[in-house]
């Protein structure tokens, strides 16, 4: 099984941010990073546990509630990868770990 465990990290560490970051610093963009990102990881979640079906869209739920989508979207992601059989799984954790630690920057957080 995959080690996920830097995935799981990274997300928990980006959503810990969301939550204590001010209302301000969240509309001002913050928040936009957190839910763009959420979206991307459920997306590709989706995508690998139900490759025939076309993917949900997380809705924007407000700017205090994107910590939770985001991290629910990250460990559902990682839970997937760990799990699923596929030898392209390792280049997809790397991504999505890229994908976590850029998204974070962007958000200044």
């Amino acid at each position: 099984m995959l080690d996920t465990s830097e995935l799981t990290a990274a997300v928990e560490r980006f959503a810990d941010r969301l939550r204590v970051a001010p209302q301000s610093r969240l509309q001002r963009g913050a928040a936009a990073e957190g839910l763009a990102l959420a979206r991307d990881l459920a997306v590709r979640a989706q995508r690998a546990e139900f490759p025939d079906r076309e993917p949900r869209t997380i809705p924007d739920a407000g700017v205090f509630t994107v910590a939770d989508q985001l991290a629910v979207a990250g460990a559902d992601l990682a839970e997937i990868l760990r799990t699923a059989p596929s030898p392209s799984r390792e280049r997809e954790l790397d991504e999505a770990v890229r994908l976590v630690r850029e998204a974070r920057e962007r958000a200044g957080l």
